[in-house]
């Protein structure tokens, strides 16, 4: 079972909104562990019950999770699940650490902006203002976090992940360090950087965004997400997002991550943009060399094009206009964070 797996199904526990199968298989773990069976709780103390929890799970769980391959949870089958040693340690915390904190919690529980390090060893910060703030983590990395918006960690950023959860929209620039990779959590994907620059949009009930600026990032959708995989060592299932990528995801249709090109990218490598009388070929590798994107077009059609133009300030789109305009050609984003420029080829 993964944090994410673990975080949905005692979500939906603490909401009462539990799947077919799942509030029945907590109250067979409380049954055998001698527990109450009710442990609902306020809204306002969900979070600090699940870091709690979580934090006491991956203590117990850690060895055994080493040598164990993930494969999920089967709620059709609950006396096999309570079997598996990892899920009894996760039942056994889930109850004993949910009524402890349903009795030692505060009835008033006052978040703070920030709110200091709790005995659950989190620190939360919330922007309320109406302008972006900009934070220094304890491994020298930085985060623009933007009005309405929210981030939660360990403090100090302890454990052997270095682990962010984000409500809303921030910019990380992440310091390097490819021993412990840095997670940001979002309610619908995982993204996974070992030092570079992006921007993630997670707003309540719209689609997630992963754009990045420099460097690498691996983005997997957040239910299942394997969370040993790196850029280096990226997720079957996952995407590499490269500099001017992003990546877009809705639960509410979901389909596999698929790369795009961000709205407007940014020059990378600075290339000459003036072109006397030179081929068009040399126009369109200059432009794949300074936005880091794949240009793609029928060398045959084009061995005969040649073209004289400067380029200014213009936009990577803008360029491609004049382009084709020129040329009475035509362009257009497709999958995998690529351009295909089409012409039907110049007369001699």
């Amino acid at each position: 079972m993964t944090e994410a797996e673990f975080e949905d199904l005692l979500q939906r526990y603490l909401d009462g909104t539990s799947r077919p199968g799942e509030r029945e298989l907590v109250e067979q773990w409380s049954n055998q562990l001698g527990s109450p069976e009710n442990l609902l709780l306020p809204r306002a103390q969900h979070e600090q019950v699940h870091a709690a929890m979580w934090r006491q799970i991956e203590q117990l769980t850690q060895a055994a999770e080493d040598d164990t391959v993930d494969t999920g949870y089967i709620l059709e089958h609950p006396a096999s699940l309570w079997r598996a040693p990892v899920v009894r340690w996760v039942a056994a915390s889930l109850l004993v650490i949910g009524v402890a904190l349903a009795v030692l919690l505060p009835r008033q529980w006052h978040a703070a902006t920030p709110s200091g390090t709790t005995a659950t060893a989190w620190v939360q910060y919330h922007n309320t203002g109406n302008q972006a703030q900009l934070f220094t983590l304890a491994d020298s990395s930085q985060l623009t976090l933007y009005p309405g918006s929210s981030i939660r960690y360990r403090a100090g950023l302890a454990g052997p992940r270095r682990e962010v959860r984000l409500k809303g929209e921030a910019f990380f620039q992440v310091a390097k360090n490819p021993t412990r990779p840095f997670l940001v959590y979002t309610d619908q994907l995982v993204t996974t950087v070992l030092g570079t620059s992006f921007r993630v949009k997670a707003y309540a009930n719209r689609r997630n965004e992963v754009a990045v600026q420099e460097g690498r990032v691996s983005v997997q959708i957040r239910r299942g997400a394997d969370l040993r995989a790196t850029p280096v060592r990226p997720a079957t299932a996952g995407l590499v997002l490269l500099p001017n990528q992003q990546v877009a995801y809705s639960a509410l249709t979901p389909r596999p991550l698929r790369k795009q090109l961000v709205a407007n990218p940014t020059v990378l490598t600075p290339q000459a943009f003036t072109f006397d009388k030179q081929p068009v070929s040399k126009v369109l590798e200059a432009l794949e060399k300074a936005y880091g994107v794949d240009i793609l077009y029928d060398q045959d059609k084009l061995a005969n094009c040649t073209i004289t133009v400067t380029f200014y300030q213009e936009s990577l789109y803008e360029k491609l206009d004049m382009l084709s305009e020129a040329l009475n050609a035509s362009y257009f984003p497709t999958d995998n964070a690529q351009i295909l420029f089409h012409s039907n080829g110049c007369a001699l």
